[in-house]
C-alpha cells in the first residue's frame, strides 16, 4: 500500500504488516497510513477479518517513535504524535464492522501493546515480551494503556505494568487475560490467520453487532446492557444473514452469508 503498511489476502482475511525498521516504531506517519488502510479494509466487501503483524523477527511493535517527542515538547505538547494517532486508529478499529486479530511476536511494548489492545483477539508467540515502559521516561501510556489495559486485566495488574514499567512474558500475559492464545513462534501466523478465518466464516452482520455491543455496553448497568443485547438479537434475526442462517440449518446445508 505505502511506506509503512502492506496488505496481503488469505481468502477473506487481510494480513496487514507494519514495517518500520528496526522494531516497527509507531510514528505519526505510520499511524496515519495504518488508519487509512483500516478504513479501506472496513469498506472492502471481500475482506471479512484483519490480522495485524509486525515485520521482522524482533517485534510486533516496540513502541512509539521517541524521536518525535522533542518536537512535541517544543510545541507545548499540542502536536498529535503517536498518542493522538493511536487514539484515532483505535477509534476507527472500534467503529469497524470487521474483527481484528493481533499476531504478536517478540517485543510488544508501549504503543505496540496499546495497538494490540485495540484488536478483538491477541495471539502471541511463546517468546514474546509485553509491557508499558513509558513510566521509565517520566511519561504515562498515552494511547489507551491507562484505559484499555485495566478493562482487560483488571486494575491491579494494569497498575503493575503501568506503574512499574516492567515486561511480562507470554505465559503471564495469557494467565492475566491480556492475550487469548500462546503458540510456538513458527506457528504464530498460521494460528492468527486460522482464528481470523473462523471469524470471517461467520455472518458479517452478526459479527458487526457483537463488536458494537462489546464496545458500547461494557460500562452500562446490566439491565440496560441486556436490553441492547435483545435489540441486537432482533436486528440479527430479521437480517438477511439471520434468515439465511436459520434456513440453512433447517435445510441441513452450509449458510451463504452476505453481510446484510
Amino acid at each position: 500500500m505505502g511506506t509503512f503498511v502492506t496488505t496481503e489476502h488469505e481468502g477473506a482475511v487481510a494480513l496487514v504488516t507494519i514495517d518500520n525498521p528496526p522494531m516497527n516504531q509507531l510514528s505519526s506517519a505510520l499511524l496515519a497510513e495504518l488508519e487509512a488502510e483500516v478504513d479501506r479494509l472496513d469498506r472492502d466487501e471481500e475482506t471479512r477479518a484483519v490480522v495485524l503483524i509486525g515485520a521482522g523477527e524482533r517485534a510486533f511493535v516496540a513502541g512509539a517513535d521517541i524521536k518525535e517527542f522533542p518536537s512535541m515538547q517544543e510545541s507545548g505538547g499540542h502536536e498529535g504524535g503517536a498518542a493522538r494517532g493511536l487514539h484515532s486508529v483505535g477509534h476507527r478499529m472500534d467503529a469497524a464492522r470487521k474483527p481484528f486479530v493481533a499476531a504478536i511476536r517478540g517485543y510488544c511494548l508501549g504503543g505496540g501493546l496499546e495497538l494490540a489492545m485495540c484488536c478483538d483477539v491477541r495471539i502471541c508467540s511463546d517468546d514474546s515480551k509485553l509491557g508499558q515502559p513509558e513510566i521509565k521516561l517520566g511519561l504515562i501510556p498515552g494511547g489507551g494503556g491507562t484505559q484499555r489495559l485495566p478493562r482487560l486485566v483488571g486494575l491491579g495488574r494494569a497498575n503493575m505494568l503501568n506503574l512499574g514499567g516492567e515486561f511480562i512474558d507470554a505465559e503471564t500475559a495469557y494467565a492475566w487475560g491480556l492475550v487469548e492464545k500462546v503458540v510456538p513462534r513458527d506457528e504464530l501466523l498460521p494460528a492468527a490467520i486460522a482464528v481470523a478465518a473462523g471469524f470471517a466464516a461467520q455472518s458479517p452482520h452478526a459479527v458487526a453487532v457483537i463488536r458494537e455491543l462489546a464496545r458500547t455496553t461494557r460500562d452500562l448497568p446490566l439491565e440496560e446492557a441486556l436490553r441492547r443485547e435483545s435489540e441486537g438479537f432482533r436486528r440479527c434475526l430479521l437480517s438477511e444473514d439471520g434468515k439465511e442462517g436459520v434456513a440453512a440449518f433447517v435445510e441441513k446445508r452450509a449458510p451463504e452469508f452476505t453481510g446484510r
